[in-house]
């Protein structure tokens, strides 16, 4: 696979064309996927970018910059804000294309995320954390993307009995101090949770679920961007969470976790998610409007 140079503002990255879909990855930052759009329609870039925002840390100034990165979970200061500010090397090798970080000697790992096409449509996004130090390191793998503005998040929450009677609970739902039920961005309902973005909206929000089917998705501008990942056995963070949305007024987070892991040293922690865009057109944050314009595709997921 061919890489073409370019620019996303200030930031250079190389274009990787899987069939209509288009992928930007930053050269002098990273690993950090910083463009997400199609062949024909090239101005419209569906990751934010945020060059300036960010927050100090004892190692310097963190700059969130946007697009697609891969953290570690639990999120901790210094930890989850080692400096990202260095080029990177990309390479195209077999249909794939490779990013690698650079290590993290305070954190003993360096991460990876390969790019290639996935079986049924789509791109496969394979996230890699390795353990460079010298003792096992306990981790879960999370995969954050910064969408464009004025869109709104979708929750998958299908009831699943877990029991023959239903008198357990079966589904879960996870709040950060910041968050309030009360929120105008947040609505509910039994099948769905719906978090828009808003830019007139100062204030913080977040929440997390067990995501039911494994699937969390973006409408924005007429089109979904749905990241579609692995359903694994094991301890979650964030009270058992494997899906989580963040919201503030530049940007929503659209994230995915993967299972707590132990990787011994040189050993590697894995998380895949199947990013595929749909066009749409207007639609609403409502469970009819979701089974209407996702249904073809939520029926292979279910």
């Amino acid at each position: 696979m061919s890489l073409v140079e370019g620019r996303v503002d200030e930031f250079r990255i190389v274009f990787a064309y899987f069939d209509d879909i288009v992928l930007g990855i930053a050269t002098d930052i990273g690993p950090r996927i910083l463009y997400l759009g199609f062949k024909d329609r090239p101005n419209l870039n569906l990751f934010g970018i945020l060059p300036d925002a960010g927050r100090e840390t004892p190692e310097g100034f963190w700059r969130i910059y946007g697009g697609h990165r891969l953290w570690i979970s639990p999120e901790a200061l210094p930890r989850s804000y080692s400096l990202d500010d260095k080029p990177v090397k990309v390479e195209s090798l077999d249909g794939e294309v490779r990013i690698y970080g650079n290590p993290e000697p305070e954190n003993s790992v360096r991460k990876e995320i390969y790019v290639k096409r996935a079986d049924r449509g789509g791109v496969e996004v394979i996230h890699r954390i390795l353990n460079i130090g010298r003792w096992p390191i306990k981790l879960s793998c999370w995969a954050l993307s910064v969408m464009r503005k004025d869109g709104f998040a979708i929750l998958p929450i299908e009831p699943c009995r877990v029991d023959k009677e239903g008198l357990l609970p079966d589904r879960r739902i996870s709040l950060w101090p910041y968050a309030h039920l009360t929120d105008p961005r947040l609505k509910l309902s039994d099948r769905y949770i719906f978090v828009r973005q808003d830019p007139r909206v100062s204030t913080p929000f977040k929440i997390g679920v067990r995501a039911n089917p494994t699937w969390v998705a973006y409408w924005v501008e007429g089109y979904v961007f749905m990241k579609i990942f692995e359903d694994r056995e094991g301890e979650y963070p964030d009270y058992g969470c494997n899906a989580e949305v963040y919201t503030n007024a530049d940007m929503l987070e659209l994230e995915t976790l993967s299972p707590f892991v132990e990787i011994d040293p040189l050993e590697v922690a894995e998380h895949k998610e199947v990013w595929k865009l749909t066009e749409v057109g207007s639609m609403k944050p409502e469970a009819m409007d979701v089974d209407e314009k996702l249904g073809r595709q939520l029926s292979t997921i279910r």
